[in-house]
């Protein structure tokens, strides 16, 4: 059993150097979820959660809504709590991930 844990730690550490070496342009938020640790779940729930307050943007939106911020903090208290929402919101704006939502939330920053 120590030896498959001692297996794994290597894993983990030469993860984060090939993290290291990889260049992460085009891919901030994969690359955010391999260094946050989020597993297939979590990352569904991230996308769950964006589909959700995306629609509610464009109900907003249509009832002619221009403050977002009640949007932007059910977001926030929503987000997987690994995640920074700062982080989050830059590195899907720069993987063209939810752009017309992160636009908004970004204003909320």
């Amino acid at each position: 059993m120590d030896n498959l844990l001692a297996k794994i730690e290597r894993l983990e550490y030469h993860q984060k150097l090939l993290l290291g070496m990889i260049r992460s342009e085009g891919h901030e938020f994969d690359r955010l979820i391999i260094k946050k640790n989020l597993d297939e779940n979590e990352v569904k729930e991230f996308r769950s959660l964006c589909e959700y307050v995306s629609k509610e943007m464009e109900v907003q939106k249509a009832e002619k809504f221009v403050f977002y911020a009640p949007l932007f903090n059910e977001f926030v208290k929503k987000l997987n709590p690994k995640l920074n929402p700062d982080e989050v919101v830059n590195a899907c704006l720069k993987q063209n991930i939810y752009t017309d939502l992160m636009n908004v939330l970004q204003k909320n920053l």
